[in-house]
């Protein structure tokens, strides 16, 4: 039973720093903008719709997966 309030406080440190990092790093890369991203403006509304990106965070995050995986 103790152990699992110091999962959450864990966890939420490692969401407060992956979020620094990705802010910091939104600065220099631009992601969330790369060619291939569906942006449709329109009157009202705006729908966007990053297709380019999210395979490019998959092939990130597999790589990186499979580098961990290797070493253990």
């Amino acid at each position: 039973m103790n152990t699992f309030p110091k999962v959450l406080i864990t966890i939420g440190i490692l969401c407060i720093v992956i979020g620094g990092l990705w802010m910091l790093i939104g600065r220099f890369i631009p992601i969330g903008k790369l060619p291939g991203d569906i942006l449709i403006k329109r009157e009202n509304s705006t729908f966007y719709f990053p297709i380019i990106t999210s395979i490019v965070i998959s092939v990130v995050l597999s790589l990186l997966f499979f580098i961990i995986g290797r070493f253990r």
